[in-house]
């Protein structure tokens, strides 16, 4: 499981250095090969190649007449890149992507259990506010009304 929020810096050629806390276990689980995509929230999915080809088996199962499904289909597999963790443990995260995610130079890389998030880290500082100070907790699911943390 990643988890965790990590400050990073993009160097001017947008590669991305993994943190060392995540680079064993990532040789261990993938050999190194990731795969990266888009989410709509216009931050960058980051997944062990294994756990993409999982969810991109998903994802192509999805029924192609309806339109929400074939919307996702084309985002998230449409842009689905592979990386590969380099010697130094970078990764180059492609320019069109790096667009999508408006990364230029600061970031943020968030765990998420089996994937990471990658964020413009003044993006990340501005979503994370404005969930911290949201008051849905009205409107939750039903899966969540029987969380308790």
């Amino acid at each position: 499981m990643f988890r965790g929020a990590n400050k990073l810096t993009l160097d001017v050629k947008g590669r991305m250095v993994m943190p060392t806390r995540y680079r064993e276990r990532l040789q261990e689980l993938c050999g190194g090969k990731l795969v990266v995509t888009v989410d709509k929230d216009q931050c960058l999915l980051i997944y062990p190649l294994p756990d993409w080809e999982e969810i991109e088996r998903k994802l192509m199962r999805l029924p192609t007449l309806d339109p929400q499904a074939r919307r996702l289909q084309r985002l998230m597999v449409g842009h689905a890149t592979d990386l590969e963790l380099d010697g130094h443990g970078r990764v180059l995260l492609p320019p069109k992507l790096r667009e999508f995610g408006h990364l230029t130079r600061d970031a943020m890389l968030i765990g998420q259990g089996l994937r990471f998030e990658l964020w413009d880290e003044g993006r990340w500082n501005e979503r994370r506010d404005e969930w911290l100070a949201s008051e849905d907790s009205a409107d939750l699911s039903s899966e969540l009304e029987t969380l308790s943390l």
